[in-house]
């Protein structure tokens, strides 16, 4: 049974706390609350919109704290969002290769995120970055399948301390003109640790090997480094999904 990664013994208890706003999106922050305390100092009406917008910012880069599920095989989610399509397909071939995942069709989990989402991205398993790889491409709306195949992306392979291989793609939306990775090729992570962020709404697909069925559900939500997507090894998808 998986456990949540839990405090050593004699530290406080846990209590919610406020978000903290990532680095990548403090400058933004900081540049809308300029405007609107101009534009306040001017009497412009300007200032009430500028002080929405400079909230806004601040949620979109908020960066929560995560509590990891512990256990054996475990894959978690790198992306909040909804799930939005379960399919079986190929992996992209920036993928495959030497050292990359299986060409043969596998599971892939898209997550969507809407500008509402938090956007920072995390890695499904502890192990090895294998492989990052950026393509340039089309901003058409992330919902769509085809997205995959013709938006601006950035492949990862993730390679387990069991040697098991595991792909997931940030891929940019209609709003999102920027993907940075903060990991590179050789970079060990833990599960659930940062590796990326997406500006302005987006989508990440999880390619799943194969004897690791989908534990989500189309419709649901998930949330980066503590919904489990699958585990290794365990064949029974969630109730209700076509195999």
């Amino acid at each position: 049974m998986a456990s949540l990664q839990s405090d050593p013994p004699g530290t406080p208890s846990a209590e919610w706390r406020w978000p903290a706003v990532h680095p990548e999106g403090r400058k933004f922050v900081v540049i809308a609350a300029a405007i609107a305390l101009v534009a306040w100092w001017l009497a412009h009406p300007l200032g009430w919109i500028m002080l929405g917008i400079t909230i806004w910012v601040a949620a979109f880069f908020r960066d929560p704290v995560r509590s990891v599920p512990q256990g054996k095989g475990l894959i978690v989610a790198p992306a909040d969002g909804l799930i939005t399509m379960i399919v079986q397909v190929p992996p992209p071939r920036e993928m495959t290769g030497e050292g990359g995942l299986d060409p043969a069709p596998c599971t892939r989990v898209s997550i969507f995120m809407s500008v509402f989402d938090v956007h920072i991205n995390r890695s499904p398993i502890a192990g090895t970055i294998a492989r990052v790889v950026y393509i340039s491409g089309k901003f058409l709306n992330a919902s769509l399948d085809k997205a995959s195949e013709e938006n601006e992306r950035q492949h990862f392979v993730v390679e387990g301390t069991d040697g098991t291989l595991i792909g997931f793609t940030q891929i940019a939306g209609l709003v999102a003109r920027r993907i940075m990775p903060f990991v590179k090729n050789g970079d060990m992570v833990a599960a659930g640790q940062r590796v990326g962020l997406i500006r302005f709404g987006s989508r990440v697909d999880v390619y799943l090997p194969a004897g690791a069925a989908p534990k989500v559900a189309l419709g649901q939500r998930s949330i980066a480094g503590e919904t489990v997507l699958a585990r290794l090894g365990d064949t029974e998808s969630a109730i209700g999904l076509p195999l």
